[in-house]
């Protein structure tokens, strides 16, 4: 709903350029905005001009126009002065309001029907129908990014991304929790995940820097036609989820770049505990040396590639050798070799989300 705010703006600058008086009535009598206090105008009159059937009256040396919201009215402007030249600036005013009543009762629509868009809650002859009402296209591509900050507390990442993100080029903004900001991005213009990841980028950047807070964005992959969005936001909710556990490090992630965690988080918790035990006779080592698990780690990224990982790391080639033969005796699994360092990597994916279900509890 329109504010009172909103509509003491709208004759405030009328009245600059006019300089011609307004006073706005709702239907009960109350002054909610004005630009002079007309003492000569009672709740009494404004109550039997709502009540007679004419869209407009003259009472003493003032002007008064209905306001209607589609066919139910809505406010009572008045316009100080007889003359037919403040009759039809009134009238200007008049059209000012109900333009944005319209405009905020359709931004207000519009969040209400992205959230039940994405939660499902719309039959698809109602998301079609509601669609060609709110004058949003069907049958552009689109892609959900989930930018988790919490604008319980704050609303400067809202604000920022209005910034960024405008309903003109096809981006809608919205939240369906207290944790979590939506956009629904408009990707005509985007050749590949690339784009969508330096888009992603941008968003992490612009809110740590503008509105100095630490922001993590999933997303899911294009959809091609609005039914399908509710697909994207589910897609980038997991990817959200799923990045927490298995890529911690990571600011931006996709649905589809997930992988094998993706398989993993799905899995029903005594089967991750029965295959940790299958794969460690002895027992999983919770608490590996974090020295060894960097240095593992660095060895996965360079594909098992000995002597780039120790330039990378700034170790003698046999200082490296010497750690991943540590961890042969503490896991009885040798990573230089393609079978177990697939074995060790998954089987660390597995503790992480032992750990987290965990933590749930």
């Amino acid at each position: 709903m329109i504010t009172g705010q909103i509509i003491q703006n709208s004759i405030d600058d009328l009245h600059t350029i006019t300089k011609i008086d307004f006073c706005v009535f709702d239907v009960d009598g109350i002054n909610i905005a004005s630009t002079f206090e007309p003492t000569d105008i009672s709740s009494d009159f404004i109550s039997s001009f709502v009540a007679s059937p004419a869209d407009s009256q003259v009472i003493g040396a003032h002007h008064l126009l209905k306001i209607y919201d589609e066919d139910e009215l809505q406010y009572i402007l008045v316009a100080k002065g007889m003359t037919e030249d403040v009759y039809m600036v009134a009238k200007i005013a008049v059209s000012q309001i109900q333009a944005l009543i319209v405009a905020y009762k359709e931004r207000f629509d519009r969040n209400n029907f992205f959230q039940n868009l994405m939660l499902d809650n719309l039959l698809l002859v109602d998301i079609y129908n509601r669609a060609k009402k709110l004058h949003i296209d069907v049958n552009i591509p689109r892609v959900v990014f989930l930018i988790e900050a919490r604008i319980e507390k704050d609303n400067s990442a809202m604000e920022v991304l209005k910034g960024m993100f405008s309903q003109q080029a096809g981006d809608y903004l919205t939240a369906v929790d207290e944790k979590n900001i939506i956009l629904i991005k408009n990707v005509t213009d985007c050749s590949g995940i690339d784009d969508l990841i330096n888009i992603s980028k941008t968003i992490v950047d612009i809110l740590n820097t503008e509105a100095m807070l630490k922001v993590r964005v999933s997303f899911g992959t294009k959809v091609n036609e609005l039914k399908d969005v509710s697909k994207s936001y589910k897609e980038a909710k997991l990817a959200l989820d799923v990045g927490k556990i298995f890529y911690a490090e990571k600011e931006v992630i996709s649905y589809s770049s997930l992988g094998i965690g993706r398989l993993i988080y799905q899995l029903p918790e005594n089967l991750c505990h029965i295959f940790i035990d299958e794969i460690f006779k002895e027992g999983m080592p919770y608490a590996i040396d974090e020295e060894i698990l960097t240095t593992v780690n660095k060895f996965f990224e360079n594909n098992l590639n000995v002597s780039e990982t120790s330039r990378q790391l700034f170790v003698h080639r046999n200082t490296l050798v010497y750690r991943l033969e540590k961890l042969e005796k503490a896991t009885g699994l040798d990573v230089r070799t393609f079978d177990d360092a697939l074995t060790f990597k998954i089987a660390l994916m597995v503790v992480n989300y032992i750990k987290y279900l965990d933590s749930l509890e």
